[in-house]
């Protein structure tokens, strides 16, 4: 029964943790800003493929280059876990951060 109860309250914590990024409002001036490391690999403004793929209209289309749905938690995993040549920024940008980066690519 301890076990049950230890596994459901991390299981807790991490999906509201989760959460609280996700419903965090960001601020698009600020992901500009913060986005400007990502426009070594990604291109915000042309639809121009660089080293990765452009962002260009991301939450506008149907689907990511990996296949998934563009949204707030798809686009954060993809942020946080990197994939191929994109390094993880999980510990790199703050919640804050990834809330703004998140709020910019919504405005492309």
């Amino acid at each position: 029964m301890t076990k049950r109860v230890l596994v459901l309250t991390a299981l807790g914590a991490l999906f509201t943790s989760g959460l609280a990024v996700a419903q965090k409002k960001g601020d698009a001036a600020k992901g500009k800003e913060v986005f400007e490391q990502c426009g070594v690999c990604h291109s915000a403004t042309t639809g121009e493929k660089k080293m990765g793929p452009s962002l260009m209209g991301l939450f506008k289309k149907e689907k990511m280059a990996n296949g998934q749905k563009p949204t707030d938690s798809s686009v954060l995993a993809m942020i946080n876990k990197g994939k191929g040549t994109m390094p993880a920024f999980a510990d790199v940008l703050s919640a804050g951060e990834k809330a703004d980066v998140l709020a910019y690519l919504k405005t492309l």
